[in-house]
């Protein structure tokens, strides 16, 4: 979503699918962009396990980041080609109820677990499916960011693939599809993997053939089949119509995620 090309034909299979009848709900990040004004402002990023560390300052600019400048440019893009985008972060409904999210981490020097303050970084509590129903039978594309809410008011600043799950989850979709920069799940050798059961994913979790960067989303995926999402795909979002390649052809292009 950093090449202006690939985001305009994003935006025109989006408008596409609803089109057809299908029922596109877009949920995004935006890492790159957070980082960049981080840096602009003097701030330095910091992160544990893959998570950034938010503390007050740095949400502020999470929600300008996320809820403004990302989610606006997604939103004006499909409108501009033709759609009916509504965009939204998890406070607005409210959409996404969360709560501070506890890391605990085991060394060997210490006795008990180490537990790490990363800050208004949030994980779901619920998410109110109404507020996607209205939209979507209202003939609206959502494009959500992911901060959600906390009982107290407080933002959280959430994983995108994390809320993307439970969003997939929450409204029992036929499919979630992911975009990467790579062509999808791998072995050890290089060779694309796919048609690949829930089971079986947890396995090459274990194993270490999947690792870093990939294993929220692995989790995210495995909780949303196995309640009940039909299937998952991991895709390359470099390639052009990504989405539209993995939903109508036979081979589809990156990875199938399914329970059985």
């Amino acid at each position: 979503m950093v090449d202006e090309e690939l985001k305009r034909g994003f935006a025109r299979d989006m408008v596409l699918m609803k089109l057809v009848g299908l029922h596109p709900i877009v949920v995004h990040g935006g890492g790159p962009q957070i980082g960049s004004l981080l840096e602009r402002l003097g701030k330095e990023s910091r992160f544990v396990e893959g998570m950034r560390v938010t503390d007050a300052e740095t949400m502020d600019v999470v929600e300008m980041v996320l809820g403004g400048l990302v989610n606006k440019e997604i939103v004006s893009m499909i409108n501009s080609h033709g759609g009916r985008a509504i965009g939204l972060t998890g406070k607005d409904g409210p959409l996404i109820q969360a709560h501070k999210l506890t890391l605990t981490r085991r060394r060997e020097a210490l006795d008990a677990p180490e537990i790490i303050d990363l800050g208004h970084v949030g994980e779901v509590t619920s998410v109110d499916r109404s507020v996607l129903d209205f939209l979507t039978k209202g003939a609206f594309i959502p494009v959500i960011a992911p901060i959600g809410v906390g009982v107290d008011g407080a933002s959280y600043n959430i994983n995108a693939d994390l809320v993307a799950g439970k969003v997939a989850e929450v409204v029992q979709a036929e499919k979630l599809i992911m975009l990467t920069n790579i062509a999808g799940l791998m072995d050890k050798q290089g060779r694309l993997l796919t048609g690949l059961s829930t089971t079986e994913v947890e396995k090459l979790m274990s194993d270490g053939t999947i690792s870093g960067g990939m294993l929220p989303k692995m989790d995210s995926i495995i909780d949303a089949v196995n309640a009940g999402v039909s299937r998952a795909h991991i895709i390359d979002g470099r390639i052009p119509h990504a989405v539209l390649l993995e939903l109508f052809t036979d081979s589809g292009i990156g990875t199938l995620i399914e329970r059985r």
